[in-house]
């Protein structure tokens, strides 16, 4: 699925990346993780990966920034 934004058009598996890249979680990944989901459309392994994030920023292996 790909998620479009203000500036961006971005798949999952690229916001997983950058987001695993940096470590940390920006507001506009967030943004558009929750758009992904309302949306309702994903994989079975588009979903995983969400909840892998999840799961990561749970353990404290990445930050949620402002």
């Amino acid at each position: 699925m790909i998620i479009q934004g203000n500036f961006y058009k971005l798949t999952i598996s690229e916001i997983f990346c950058e987001i695993w890249r940096s470590g940390e979680i920006t507001h506009l990944e967030r943004w558009g993780l929750m758009s992904a989901l309302l949306k309702g459309s994903l994989s079975r392994e588009e979903m995983e990966t969400i909840n892998r994030l999840i799961h990561a920023v749970r353990r404290g292996w990445l930050r949620v920034v402002d």
